[in-house]
């Protein structure tokens, strides 16, 4: 049995503590954020918005963003699609916006894929977007184990 680890108020009070970073400032912290919803209800739309506006560097809702690169991997969308939703949320995008359409599983080496990939382009990666949560289980293979595991690894790396 581990040991209950405490820290006296006087302690905690002049301890020097690290803030946590934002990539929407008070709203989506750095490291693994799940956003699950219903279905149709616009959480690719939000997810595309909020990854234009870490690209850009600009306001979301009128909170600021930690400009940076973003990996969205869409795996139920095509490009055509895409294109489609960026036309209609933009007329201009930046190439600091990076989109898949397919990948395999993590079980098959997509952590490896994902750091190659953001290694080879020299992607400071601020964000990393997959869309759908079935999607996200599928590849995770409803293994809560192995997503920690890739949020620690991503948090090591530093990548987001």
């Amino acid at each position: 049995m581990q040991k209950l680890q405490t820290v006296n108020a006087e302690t905690l009070l002049y301890e020097p503590l690290e803030k946590p970073s934002f990539v929407v400032d008070s709203l989506i912290p750095t490291g693994l954020s799940l956003f699950c919803g219903s279905q149709k209800i616009g959480k690719s739309w939000l997810m595309l918005k909020l990854c234009l506006c870490v690209s850009q560097g600009i306001p979301l809702w009128d909170m600021p963003t930690m400009e940076g690169d973003v990996l969205y991997l869409c795996l139920e969308d095509t490009f055509c699609r895409i294109q489609d939703r960026l036309f209609r949320l933009t007329d201009e995008a930046s190439g600091r916006l990076h989109f898949a359409v397919a990948s395999c599983k993590l079980s098959d080496g997509l952590k490896s894929i994902i750091f190659c990939a953001l290694n080879e382009k020299h992607i400071h990666t601020r964000q990393i977007v997959n869309n759908v949560f079935f999607i996200v289980s599928f590849y995770f293979e409803f293994d809560v184990a192995k997503l920690r595991s890739f949020h620690l690894h991503v948090n090591r790396k530093k990548y987001i």
